[in-house]
């Protein structure tokens, strides 16, 4: 279900017909321009989509007789559709307000091209009806890599992620990180509205990274390209010191290549996230430095049996 109030707000639509209905049933994420119904095809009518109306659409039907129009219209919107939206702020005709009113079917205007008003609908429908989840972290953007620092309260999430806006990298959420799937191989996180851009460190409190260090350390929203688990260190547990094997984990059904990073006092956890931030995008160009190094010792037993 969608929002009404909040289709409007965000596309900034000019409401000509109100509803009585404050959602609107919509679950794929796609539009339809009715042209085809208009002139009386009906064969295939995609009627649960949003209607855009164009020029071409408005053209044909200001070319109508009254009573011709009247009665497109009437089949038209004799359909249950979720809403009807106007491009280049056109003016409708008033039959198309009056049978709207009847069927209780919302009406909106906007002073977009067809085109735009179309792709700019069309990622509105994506980002709210893509799946989401809510998890416990901190999401920064360190040199163009979305990653996402896990772990037990307290191990130093927060103080990470400060470390590294002093560096010149982004805060995109602290503590709560709303993740939704934006394409079936892409994740995108962002902060709740309410807590953007501030951030709790213990013994001072809550912070605006936005007011103190400026616009550019923070984002509102970065892809999640690396998931980094912080837990105290281990000296019993044995911590993988090659990279050979590439771990991930299931977000949403996305596979995210994960890493576990043990703390301790004195290690720069900061400078560590920016090498695995560089070493993902290495990977990513075809480069994995363990195993051009496990190439080279292969070569070279080889040469010597």
């Amino acid at each position: 279900m969608i929002s009404l109030k909040d289709l409007q707000k965000q596309l900034d639509l000019e409401l000509l017909v109100e509803s009585s209905k404050t959602e609107m049933d919509v679950s794929v994420t796609d539009v339809n321009r009715p042209g085809m119904q208009l002139v009386g095809f009906y064969e295939y009518f995609a009627y649960e989509r949003p209607q855009v109306i164009g020029k071409v659409e408005m053209t044909y039907l200001e070319s109508l007789d009254p009573e011709v129009r009247r009665q497109s219209l009437e089949k038209y919107m004799s359909y249950p559709i979720p809403c009807i939206i106007i491009g280049w702020s056109m003016n409708p005709p008033s039959e198309l307000i009056e049978i709207a009113k009847a069927h209780d079917i919302p009406v909106m205007r906007s002073s977009l091209k067809t085109t735009r008003l179309v792709v700019k609908l069309i990622h509105y429908l994506s980002q709210v009806l893509a799946p989401h989840v809510t998890r416990h972290g901190v999401l920064v953007d360190v040199y163009g890599v979305g990653v996402l620092l896990t772990g037990d309260s307290g191990v130093g999430k927060s103080e990470a992620a400060l470390e590294l806006v002093k560096r010149g990298h982004q805060l995109c959420a602290d503590d709560v990180v709303d993740i939704c799937r934006v394409a079936d191989d892409r994740l995108v996180g962002e902060s709740p509205e309410r807590v953007r851009h501030f951030m709790e460190i213990r013994g001072i409190g809550i912070i605006d990274i936005r007011a103190m260090y400026g616009i550019g350390a923070v984002s509102v929203s970065t892809s999640i390209d690396l998931v980094i688990h912080m837990e105290k260190w281990d000296s019993a547990k044995e911590y993988d010191r090659l990279g050979l094997t590439d771990d991930s984990i299931d977000i949403l059904d996305v596979k995210v290549p994960y890493q576990v990073m043990p703390v301790k006092p004195g290690r720069n956890v900061a400078i560590i996230i920016e090498v695995a931030a560089r070493n993902l995008s290495l990977k990513r160009m075809g480069y994995n430095a363990a195993h051009e190094l496990d190439r080279r010792l292969t070569e070279m037993l080889m040469q010597n049996s």
